[in-house]
């Protein structure tokens, strides 16, 4: 990893350990794995939920160059996957609907149907705004996807990048890691430099990495860990720190905050990137959903011989509680979240 940065489960495990604002508590990571192992056992955890859902790219579509154009399609939103709320509103930002993450892919898809060539890296390394703006254009007609200029900055970088080192496609990437998730995570961060998500913290470089492993991790869920998406240590990759989870880890009694940053978290501050409070609860975010996965792991092993444990990590389990939070979010409302206005997450 870039600078001699910890890998994000190291990191995890450091920032735990000199955290001052976070606990992570041994009861909670039981009941959360008791969750995961509950929703394995009924499927609702499946790396297959991916490549289901209508907004994402399908390897597997009829269509010429679908298999894989669907790895510059999944860059392409994984390059902009960040911040798609304003200060005074988390869900203003529409596109057919869809609020935050799923609006990204609502509008991605819309130009791509719209005959728009947006997972074209030599178009999307020379966007103007007045594109990006329409492209991005919201359900109300007025309200602009937040950060535009950042997000017309990391598609020049990024397509740039590609340009001169990969024939303009993703794919190039994946086949340089040689199956590889560990090597691709080191080549998004080494090429991308939008994507490197890192913070010091008690004496030490710590990697996050959310944008970057979640690409590693949309790579593999897109095509079912198999083809393109199939890499031999998976298993490497740490959940993608966000500030959604950790409301969802309060949630279970994983996470506990102490009462001074409950007030911080309640006056709806805006933290700066990089702010310990912020690195602590992402970074116990990160250890505790690799202890879940590390309990699910030996479960699986001791009294489930019929699930298979090679489509179980951490990111099918982040992919889970994000789901978790969305469908239970009128319950999960009263936990208050860290806010932080970056390129990031």
């Amino acid at each position: 990893m870039i600078s001699k940065s910890l890998s994000p489960r190291e990191s995890g495990a450091h920032i735990v350990e000199h955290a001052k604002h976070v606990r992570v508590l041994p009861e909670g990571i039981k009941k959360l794995s008791k969750e995961i192992l509950e929703g394995l056992q009924s499927k609702r955890i499946c790396v297959d939920n991916f490549s289901q859902h209508e907004l994402h790219p399908n390897p597997e579509d009829s269509k010429p160059d679908a298999y894989t154009g669907a790895a510059d399609w999944v860059f392409v939103l994984d390059t902009l996957n960040f911040c798609f709320w304003t200060p005074n509103n988390y869900t203003k930002y529409k596109v057919n609907g869809y609020t935050g993450y799923f609006a990204l892919c609502a509008a991605i898809k819309r130009a791509i149907a719209e005959g728009v060539d947006v997972t074209n890296a030599k178009f999307y390394s020379e966007i103007d705004l007045k594109t990006v703006e329409h492209i991005f254009r919201s359900d109300d007609g007025e309200t602009k996807i937040p950060l535009i200029q950042k997000r017309i900055e990391c598609l020049h970088e990024v397509g740039n990048s590609l340009l001169k080192k990969y024939d303009g496609r993703f794919e190039n990437v994946i086949k340089a890691a040689d199956k590889s998730a560990v090597r691709l995570l080191e080549l998004i961060v080494e090429e991308f430099p939008c994507f490197r998500d890192q913070a010091d913290f008690a004496g030490k470089r710590v990697s996050i990495l959310k944008r970057a492993q979640i690409l590693v991790g949309d790579i593999w869920s897109c095509y079912r860990g198999k083809g393109l998406g199939f890499f031999h240590d998976i298993d490497q990759i740490t959940m993608f720190a966000d500030y959604r989870i950790p409301q969802v880890l309060v949630h279970f009694g994983s996470l506990e905050y102490t009462p001074e940053l409950l007030e911080v978290l309640k006056t709806d501050t805006i933290l700066e990137n990089g702010d310990p409070i912020e690195v602590e609860i992402r970074g116990a975010s990160i250890y505790i959903i690799e202890q879940v996965r590390d309990e699910v792991m030996k479960a699986l092993k001791q009294d489930h011989p019929e699930i298979s444990p090679d489509n179980v990590n951490s990111i099918v389990i982040d992919q889970y509680l994000w789901d978790y939070r969305r469908q239970y979010q009128a319950d999960l409302e009263h936990i208050p979240f860290h806010k932080v206005l970056s390129i990031y997450y």
